[in-house]
């Protein structure tokens, strides 16, 4: 049966292996995680103190600083592919 499952982009990748390094989920690998899966609640099942840290490893990784008052946080925050284009888009301005 073809794997019709979308092909995550290195950067994707790349942020997949940041969020399980920062974490601590050595049981997960990249493929266990969907880029367009939720990182919050359900999904890999975040919380708002994983939030800063991410935030903080983005930085740190990417020199991009998401704002946590902004009104996009949430949109941002929704998924690996949505922190992706963030990052790209910050990047290309």
């Amino acid at each position: 049966m073809p794997n019709n499952k979308p092909t995550d982009t290195e950067l994707e990748i790349e942020l997949k292996r940041l969020i399980i390094n920062t974490f601590d989920l050595h049981e997960l690998t990249v493929d266990d995680i969907d880029h367009n899966a939720p990182l919050f609640g359900g999904g890999i099942g975040l919380d708002s103190i994983d939030a800063l840290e991410l935030g903080l490893a983005l930085k740190n990784t990417y020199g991009i600083k998401i704002d946590p008052a902004s009104d996009r946080v949430n949109q941002y925050f929704s998924s690996v592919s949505s922190l992706a284009d963030l990052i790209e888009n910050r990047q290309n301005q």
